[in-house]
């Protein structure tokens, strides 16, 4: 039998090119509250009580992040006894740990998410939650996938869960010329 040769191309980057985190979260609903998803104020009756906005999908997507690259979770990074985010938009949790991902040297690839709630309906704002959850992270609409479930026989019809999956990609080094702008050379108008 002919020997295969099943080794990885040797280069000096030890990182693996790709690597997955997973992030889940829940909060409970709560009265006289904004209802946050994804970075998107929906209709409704209740929010999501929380130290921060209760943001349930951007709180998954940020510990998801943080997993794929072994950093610590959002609770060690913001914890919920500091005052200062009290409150909080978690746009601001969400864009540290994508700091903190580029920074160890990945691009997030794609994003999958599920919301598990019995109300509201994220049928008719789920374009608009992918929308914003892929400009946050720098994607196109379609690299950001978003389920809704309801928690049949869960009794969990007071709280909202998500579950994230989250890949990262081995950004390309650049190399010392890249990383330089080329100077703006002005075209000079052609004689007729």
């Amino acid at each position: 039998m002919p020997k295969t040769n099943h080794r990885r191309p040797t280069t000096n980057d030890p990182r693996p090119t790709i690597r997955i985190g997973y992030g889940f979260d829940s909060h409970e609903f709560r009265a006289a509250i904004p209802l946050k998803i994804g970075g998107v104020v929906l209709p409704h009756d209740q929010g999501l009580g929380g130290h921060s906005d209760g943001d349930v999908l951007l709180h998954a997507i940020t510990d998801a992040l943080l997993g794929a690259i072994a950093a610590p979770d959002i609770g060690a990074l913001f914890p919920p006894s500091d005052p200062q985010w009290k409150g909080a938009d978690s746009i601001i949790f969400l864009r540290e740990a994508l700091k903190r991902a580029r920074g160890a040297g990945y691009n997030v690839a794609n994003v999958d998410a599920s919301l598990i709630l019995a109300a509201p309906k994220i049928g008719p704002h789920a374009a608009a939650i992918r929308a914003r959850v892929a400009a946050l992270l720098g994607l196109r609409s379609d690299c950001v996938g978003l389920k809704a479930k309801t928690p049949e026989g869960l009794h969990l019809d007071n709280a909202a869960l998500a579950h994230v999956v989250v890949l990262l990609e081995k950004a390309p080094r650049q190399s010392p010329r890249q990383t330089k702008k080329a100077p703006n050379k002005k075209k000079k108008p052609r004689k007729r």
